[in-house]
């Protein structure tokens, strides 16, 4: 550990929320949460108006909901997202050649190896000027944690949140860390907070004093003699540029619970193709393939296979996860399943051998079909009675197997087939752009209509429209840049206006096409009024789409139809949810 606070920890505050307010105007100041929308599922981020009620991160999403029933509920924007991570960690790297990201919103940084002066004041002025870069690149804000060492640092950015810095100075850890709960202490979770609170021991400090030995009979050589250490202050960990990921897995919980085990089957196969496009995208193939399998009482097992070589084949990891979930029992139900592939490697080493017995297996099926093919020609052409029925017996022998696909009747009659087949489903907060009101996202949809509010990051608070589910003019779009991305901009910033803040009372802002910027326009925020009244602006009697998939239409919901009423009873894209997923004032 380092005497001098060199070691920079950024955590940006609320990170996903925060994007998601400087993108929608109409919920700055307003509690939003963003994670998984379905019954079970899980809190990524809570802006701080919304963990005022005590919501946070990795809670259940229905707990969410029941403590703060009046925020937006968003799905995440992971291509946003990432644009703006790409912006801070590039910020980062100017300050120095080591930087080691932990997540999207997190990283840390070896402020001496960049030629930082290692004393407090030159720390300091980096960090400061870091801060103010990243608001004016982004808009946003983040934490800053200066100590000699990662965990103190990371501390540091945790008591600075939101928009702060915090230095710890040498000579103060251990003042500082005292009386800390030992939860603060990297690598204590329940499990280990327990056997210490058995033993007496619940702060930093009773830590320390409890002495190595008695931490080493307690917990173990390895993670006793390291916990002293920090309960010292003391972090020898380096920053590290290049993390090499160890493995590539994904994984879905469902709402209900699988039984059908020709269900679980087709999941296994979809996890495992995406598991393998994620190893491609990362140039990388591996030769172990796991399962991961929660069953409906939360117990939760594993099941590996290791491969020849590694590989990075869909097929080949398809069917080793299908011998794997062949050997676990699922019928009392599976809440969730995942696939991974660990032992990566930066090359394929394909199994040659296989390849060869799979291409003879593949050449004598086909030579198989087409004998019988040929015999069942032969039979049908000699019980023919004339020959135009023995050539059409041909014909149809010589048919691939399988049910006939009727022709379209009419122009464009397959393409609305496969539309009908493939419904679309707007999520609450998703992008999209309208051919006559321009840019907008997703407040909510039920009943076959879909709720949009539009509005962009630099505009006032946007009017809410609402059109049916199906509407042609509404399209899927990609997001806006958190900042308006021309020169006045900068004429912002010189004239003292925030990017991405409200514009003051009575401004005259550009707005998307076909959007009114008169006093009126904020009128359909849905927090304006209560259920209640929100269902009867609806002049056609129709409920209004449920406000557990979102945020309710707004009272301008029928001056934003033009005339297109859907129809009673469209039907719902989404199982109705407990009201009042509203924005709160």
């Amino acid at each position: 550990m380092r005497g001098a606070p060199t070691i920079l920890h950024l955590d940006m505050d609320a990170f996903y929320a925060s994007a998601e307010q400087a993108a929608k105007p109409s919920l700055r100041g307003k509690p939003v949460i963003v994670g998984g929308l379905g019954p079970r599922g899980v809190v990524a981020t809570a802006s701080y108006e919304a963990r005022v009620f005590g919501v946070h991160s990795a809670m259940a999403m229905a707990q969410a909901r029941r403590l703060c029933p009046n925020a937006a509920f968003l799905i995440p924007r992971f291509a946003l997202y990432r644009k703006v991570s790409d912006k801070v960690m590039a910020l980062l790297h100017t300050l120095s050649p080591l930087v080691e990201p932990l997540s999207l919103d997190e990283a840390f940084v070896d402020l001496e190896a960049g030629g930082t002066e290692p004393t407090v004041e030159a720390a300091r002025a980096v960090a400061e000027r870091l801060r103010a870069d990243i608001r004016a690149v982004t808009g946003l804000t983040g934490s800053v944690g200066l100590a000699g060492s990662k965990m103190l640092a990371k501390i540091g950015s945790e008591q600075a949140k939101p928009d702060g810095l915090v230095v710890i100075e040498p000579g103060t850890e251990r003042d500082l860390l005292g009386p800390m709960s030992v939860r603060t202490l990297p690598g204590v979770g329940p499990a280990t907070a327990e056997a210490l609170r058995r033993a007496g021991i619940h702060t930093v400090a009773e830590t320390r004093e409890a002495g190595e030995a008695e931490l080493v009979r307690l917990l173990g050589r390895a993670h006793g003699a390291s916990l002293f250490l920090m309960a010292e202050g003391r972090d020898e960990r380096p920053v590290v540029a290049e993390r090499d990921a160890k493995s590539i897995s994904v994984e879905d919980t469902f709402d209900v619970d699988l039984t059908d085990r020709t269900r679980v089957q087709l999941e296994i196969a979809r996890l495992a193709d995406r598991c393998v496009r994620r190893l491609r995208e990362a140039g990388r193939s591996g030769r172990t393939v796991v399962i991961k399998v929660r069953r409906y009482d939360f117990s939760t097992l594993t099941r590996s296979e290791t491969l020849r070589g590694p590989t990075d084949d869909p097929a080949v990891v398809r069917e080793a996860a299908a011998r794997l979930i062949d050997g676990v029992d699922t019928t009392a139900g599976v809440r969730l399943l995942g696939v991974g592939v660990s032992g990566l490697a930066d090359y394929t080493q394909e199994d040659l051998f296989a390849q060869a017995a799979q291409a003879a297996q593949a050449a004598q099926a086909a030579q198989a079909a087409q004998a019988a093919q040929a015999a069942q020609a032969a039979q049908a052409a000699r019980a023919a009675q004339t020959p135009q029925a023995a050539h059409e017996a041909v014909a149809d022998a010589g048919r691939p197997p399988g049910p006939e696909r009727p022709e379209p009747v009419g122009e464009g009659a397959g393409e609305a087939s496969e539309g009908a087949e493939k419904p679309r489903r707007w999520l609450p907060g998703s992008d999209v752009r309208h051919a006559e009101y321009g840019a907008g996202w997703v407040q909510g949809s039920g009943v076959g209509r879909v709720t949009v509010r539009f509005e962009e990051p630099w505009s006032p608070p946007g009017r809410v429209r609402t059109f049916p589910v199906d509407d042609p003019a509404l399209q899927p779009a990609d997001p806006l840049p958190l900042l308006r991305p021309d020169a006045d901009a900068a004429a912002a910033a010189d004239s003292g206006e925030a990017e991405g803040a409200d514009p003051p009372p009575g401004a005259v802002t550009d707005s998307a096409p076909g959007k009114a910027a008169d006093p009126q326009a904020d009128r359909g925020v849905a927090a304006d009024l209560a259920p209640e009244e929100i269902a009867d602006s609806d002049p056609g009697g129709t409920p209004a789409p449920d406000a557990g998939e979102g945020i309710g239409p707004g009272p301008d919901e029928a001056e934003g139809r033009d005339g297109q009423v859907p129809e009673p009873g469209g039907g719902s894209e989404h199982a109705p949810a407990p009201a009042g997923g509203g924005v709160s004032p």
